[in-house]
């Protein structure tokens, strides 16, 4: 397997995760242990487990690590919803993030189907 780093679904992430906090820097000062937090910790656990699965030793755990990430990603898409319906952030301030969140999203599921193992893919669908 490649490098992490070399994963452009990893570099998205990365660039998302950091998009993630300079945009919390405007929600309020008393969601700061809060929603900022847990957006955060959210955002950033996407790329972290993309790099943590790429050095396993099987496509099945990565492919597991990445499920992982893909559930990060909804949370974080959740949660900048959330800070926008609650005003703290603008439509027009998330609107980017979220076609990105929609393009990673995208790339996470298409990696997924290619290194989790066909035999896992059919007996998780029969389930």
């Amino acid at each position: 397997m490649q490098r992490f780093t070399d994963l452009k679904v990893w570099q998205r992430s990365h660039s998302l995760a950091l998009r993630v906090y300079r945009l919390t820097k405007a929600l309020p000062g008393d969601e700061k242990y809060g929603l900022v937090s847990q957006l955060r910790r959210a955002a950033v656990s996407v790329p972290t487990n993309i790099a943590e699965g790429s050095k396993r030793e099987g496509n099945q755990d990565f492919a597991r690590f990445l499920n992982i990430a893909e559930g990060s990603l909804a949370e974080t898409e959740y949660l900048i919803m959330l800070s926008r319906d609650l005003d703290y952030l603008t439509p027009t301030s998330v609107a980017p993030l979220l076609l990105e969140i929609k393009e990673v999203a995208r790339m996470l599921h298409y990696l997924r189907m290619k290194v989790e193992p066909k035999a896992q893919r059919m007996s998780s669908k029969a389930a």
